[in-house]
């Protein structure tokens, strides 16, 4: 007798739970699912596809890696779908493309971008190879064209990716500094050199994070995050020159794990 009560209540409220959910669903709500998996894009250059970091499966040119905050943190909260069109060398007009395959569904989208369009794998190349002066005035150069020329291209960016996906929460990375003024290196660059690129980072982290807050996007500032990991620190989260040579100056396994990831988790919830 215990038992048919037990039983006949628990039918009792399984079928209230339904008729609980059809009645908020005529009127257009629905329960909130913590187990809901998210549609998640992640978008940009090789600092999201994770160049430098390894395990890039059949990705080819685009370097995707395994390794990668965006693969890290898709694994981790089962994300499906999962759309990782981040890929190495994007410009802004590549991240444009890449967004023409975005549906409206996405929940999460996250982006970086700018760097490439700024010239700064040209401005490694020239502190590499020339002096003290030539590279502070490239440096000055790529923080001209950040300032003055960039924030148009980056609305363009955040505009069609609110177009593409209206309901998303959209998170912007930026880049971390290169180097610990004073560290460890007793070759390579100067700190001359050195300081000039980290103020290019902080010039590029200036702008981006104009542009994304006026957009209504979230800013993901990786600086703090790798204070004390930089290059010539005592715990690199960054490759220097290295070989492939496109691989230079990018976030190794525990820049993507350590340095991107967490900050991700905090902003995406």
């Amino acid at each position: 007798m215990v038992a048919h009560v037990q039983k006949t209540t628990q039918s009792m409220i399984r079928a209230c739970v339904v008729v609980f959910a059809a009645t908020l669903a005529l009127f257009g709500f629905t329960i909130p699912a913590s187990a809901a998996a998210t549609n998640y894009v992640a978008l940009g250059d090789s600092y999201s596809s994770g160049t430098g970091a390894g395990s890039y499966g059949d990705s080819g040119a685009c370097k995707r890696s395994a390794n990668s905050y965006a693969q890290l943190w898709a694994n981790a909260h089962s994300a499906s779908p999962f759309q990782f069109l981040a890929c190495s060398g994007a410009r802004t007009g590549d991240v444009l493309n890449q967004l023409n395959s975005v549906t409206g569904g996405a929940t999460l989208v996250t982006v970086s971008v700018g760097g490439n369009d700024a010239g700064f794998a040209d401005v490694m190349t020239d502190c590499t190879l020339g002096s003290d002066q030539s590279c502070v005035d490239r440096v000055n150069e790529a923080k001209t064209y950040a300032n003055n020329t960039l924030p148009g291209l980056l609305d363009g960016v955040y505009a069609k990716i609110k177009q593409k996906a209206p309901g998303a929460k959209i998170v912007v990375f930026g880049y971390p500094r290169f180097y610990q003024i004073g560290g460890s290196c007793n070759a390579g660059l100067s700190d001359t050199k050195r300081s000039a690129i980290n103020s290019g980072a902080d010039t590029l982290a200036s702008v981006t994070s104009g542009r994304a807050k006026a957009a209504g996007a979230s800013f993901a500032d990786v600086r703090g995050p790798f204070t004390g990991h930089e290059i010539c620190s005592g715990d690199w989260w960054l490759k220097s020159l290295s070989w492939p040579v496109d691989e230079s100056y990018h976030p190794n396994v525990n820049g993507q794990k350590l340095g991107y990831l967490p900050v991700l988790n905090q902003l995406a919830g």
